[in-house]
């Protein structure tokens, strides 16, 4: 599970742009999540409060948008959700895709004081 190390480095990346900014708390903290991006959104919401904890950060409200993974089939062009078709072209089943979007985790915005 790397999603606790990935908490932890977005805590020290935001704790910069706090003092940076000469801000003291941040209340609530929206991400996105790429289906196709190897990160798990519950392993997220469950690492969150151990990898805030007495940090500014420990009342900070995770919010997470869940981004649908689109992918291209390079074999016939259909566009699809690769999650729901597991990972297979619904039309000719080719495993041959180019992802259009899903694959990022981004922070997307910042609350705080």
């Amino acid at each position: 599970m790397h999603e606790l190390g990935v908490i932890n480095s977005m805590v020290h990346t935001i704790e910069g742009i706090i003092k940076e900014q000469n801000l003291t708390k941040v209340h609530k903290l929206v991400i996105e999540v790429g289906e196709l991006s190897g990160i798990v959104p519950r392993y997220l919401e469950q690492c969150f409060p151990a990898a805030t904890y007495k940090t500014f950060m420990e009342k900070t409200e995770l919010e997470l948008i869940i981004i649908p993974g689109i992918v291209k089939c390079k074999s016939c062009g259909r566009v699809f959700n690769a999650v729901y078709s597991d990972l297979s072209c619904p039309d000719c089943k080719s495993f041959d895709m180019e992802i259009l979007e899903g694959n990022d985790m981004i922070i997307k915005q910042i609350e705080c004081s």
